[in-house]
């Protein structure tokens, strides 16, 4: 009873969380496509440029937290109220901070209206503060359906008024006040989702520090994250005008999208699911092997499918003034498939203690990282993400040794799980693209190629008998799992 338990609250997350990244995804699509038609190269770049900032900051501001709650059996209200407060803090601090060095960071990318828009963008900081605990409840709680709707709604009204100010003229400014409005509607929404409520009269941070000999470990790797995902963008800042930068912008933001729909499905219930089975090894492995399995049935067919239409997506959709920005798609689009993998490997370190692994092994990535991006930055925009690529393919071993380490799982296993989707994916689209390489319309081709690797995939893997395809119908039309 208990393991169908698990399976169908399993099942229940992946599909809200694959309801929820796919919403959103969509959502973020349709208005980064809007936005990108009406606004300039150099609006994004300067937006990017403030990127590593932000993030930053939120990161202090959560500190690890969530997955500090999310660990403890039974957190309590104090548990809750200490890392409220506590986040209430860091926000208002680093919020003074950033405010007072706007002048520096406008100096340091030579772009003087970066002062004004970086000190309004950093609003959102003293906004998310409020939805920090609130996170950590539904994060603990498997609440994914809540939190669709949430963010759903919020990226809806934020959508809405950016495009309305960009057709306004407003530029840059439109893209901020996107960023600053979901960021608020999210976090008070949250608040008001939740049945606890922060309390003045006992503040106590004896939780956080408890907590904090595991959640600073998430913190400082958290951190080194944006830093990884933020590194070409800060550089290319410094390096290169605002349109270059805004062009890699634009393919880092649909790669990120595309990939984000992936990871996010698993994360939102990867860490509480592992979490629950860690007593029992052998079943974690199961688990995680499953979790394995399911990502590489959604990661390759759609990071490999959106380089192959990288071209007549960029065109079709946002225009020819991002044509420059094709190339760089197609290069983080590989990079892209690995990188929910990724939060597997982290949720299940999380999951088992080791947030000391967590911190270590992502901070060598960004160590390799900035060694290439040293050796590589004299060679060109395109080389140095081609190195910064191949390097975050090849950690993934490094995770898997330690994953061994942990729960006994095999190399040999974890490609198992995964080289078949890869093979098959990467075989459907390489015989689409040429097949249907004769096409001039890029519409018709467009929409030619989605809807034949759609269908070749599906064909696929239902000949060959793919269970996870199956398991994926079964619940979709609400059909009992199988064992």
């Amino acid at each position: 009873m208990a393991e169908q338990t698990l399976k169908e609250k399993t099942a229940k997350g992946l599909f809200w969380g694959a309801l929820n990244n796919g919403t959103m995804q969509i959502l973020n699509a349709l208005i980064g496509i809007l936005l990108a038609r009406i606004l300039s190269n150099s609006d994004y770049g300067l937006i990017g440029m403030l990127a590593v900032f932000t993030a930053i900051a939120g990161a202090l501001q959560e500190s690890g937290f969530t997955s500090a709650i999310a660990n403890l059996e039974n957190p309590t209200d104090n548990d809750y109220n200490s890392v409220f407060w506590f986040s209430t803090f860091v926000s208002w601090f680093s919020y003074i901070v950033l405010f007072f060095s706007a002048p520096l960071i406008a100096d340091f990318f030579h772009h003087a209206e970066l002062v004004n828009l970086s000190r309004f963008l950093f609003v959102s900081l003293l906004f998310s503060a409020i939805g920090t605990a609130p996170t950590a409840y539904l994060f603990k709680n498997i609440m994914v359906k809540e939190t669709t709707i949430l963010r759903v709604t919020s990226l809806l009204i934020s959508g809405i008024v950016s495009v309305v100010l960009a057709i306004q003229g407003y530029g840059y400014w439109s893209l901020a006040w996107q960023q600053v409005l979901y960021i608020t509607l999210t976090s008070l929404g949250r608040f008001f989702l939740i049945p606890w409520r922060p309390s003045l009269n006992k503040i106590d941070f004896g939780p956080v520090r408890r907590m904090f000999s595991f959640s600073y470990k998430i913190l400082i790797t958290s951190i080194v994250n944006v830093i990884s995902q933020n590194l070409l963008t800060f550089i290319f800042g410094r390096l290169y005008t605002a349109n270059a930068v805004g062009n890699f912008s634009q393919a880092f933001k649909w790669d990120t999208m595309a990939s984000t729909m992936i990871s996010g499905t698993t994360s939102q219930v990867a860490q509480p699911i592992l979490a629950e089975v860690k007593s029992e090894r052998e079943r974690q492995t199961l688990v995680f092997r499953k979790m394995l399995r399911f990502t590489a049935f959604l990661a390759f067919p759609a990071m490999f499918g959106l380089g192959m239409v990288s071209q007549e997506f960029i065109i079709v959709l946002i225009s020819e003034k991002w044509a420059e920005s094709v190339p760089l798609l197609r290069i983080l689009c590989i990079s892209g498939a690995f990188l929910p993998f990724y939060t597997l490997y982290q949720n299940l370190m999380i999951s088992r203690g080791k947030s000391d692994v967590y911190l270590w092994i992502t901070t060598s990535l960004i160590a390799v990282q900035l060694l290439l991006v040293l050796l590589c930055h004299t060679k060109g925009m395109i080389f140095m993400v081609s190195a910064y690529t191949v390097a975050t393919v090849l950690w993934l071993f490094v995770w898997q040794i330690f994953a061994y380490r942990e729960i006994s799982i095999r190399l040999y296993d974890v490609l198992c799980d995964i080289i078949p989707y890869m093979f098959i994916s990467a075989v459907i689209i390489i015989a689409v693209y040429f097949a249907t390489n004769g096409i001039q319309n890029l519409i018709v081709l467009l929409l030619t190629r989605i809807i034949l690797a759609i269908a070749a995939y599906f064909i696929t893997m239902k000949l060959l008998g793919f269970k996870i395809l199956d398991e994926c119908v079964n619940y979709l039309f609400h059909k009992k799992i199988k064992s």
